[in-house]
């Protein structure tokens, strides 16, 4: 009958209303960004985190790379939240001031990524972290968004 069953023999509905998030994660943005859009990621940290990373990029092309509009890269090791663009294949100057190191092993996360109409703007549970200047002048191109690293995805949106 094509229901998912637990021992119990009663419908396993958490798939049915929460889709897998899988990491890595690629995705569509409808329409592109634009100001007054906001990009929301909720998961949770893995336990022995490395390492993990949230990406807004012109396209899905590997080959050649799409351009990347934000890279934000959570780095556990030296409690780092760097961010950087890359643009015809060239990554920009990489950006790593942060007031504090707020993601932690084993705890849930929520990141914003608002734009504006000169940057981003990075909120992590609520807090303006920092901000992002664009690097690419058409921000609708800017229509993918790609997660991976030691994380599990919760919501999008």
């Amino acid at each position: 009958d094509g229901h998912l069953n637990n021992s119990l023999g009663s419908p396993v509905q958490a798939d049915v209303y929460f889709p897998r998030l899988i990491v890595p994660f690629c995705g569509h943005i409808k329409g592109g960004m634009r100001p007054g859009k906001k990009i929301l990621v909720m998961g949770i940290v893995d336990l022995n985190p490395e390492s993990f990373g949230i990406s807004l990029t012109c396209g899905e092309s590997e080959d050649p790379p799409a351009d990347v509009a934000i890279e934000l890269k959570a780095v556990f090791t030296e409690r780092q939240f760097v961010r950087n663009s890359c643009i015809a294949g060239e990554w920009g100057e990489e950006q790593s001031s942060i007031p504090y190191f707020p993601f932690i092993p084993d705890q849930p996360f929520r990141v914003e990524i608002l734009c504006e109409h000169p940057r981003f703007r990075i909120f992590v549970d609520g807090h303006q972290l920092f901000d992002f200047y664009h690097r690419i002048e058409t921000l609708s191109a800017i229509d993918t968004i790609k997660i991976n690293g030691d994380l599990q995805l919760t919501k999008l949106g």
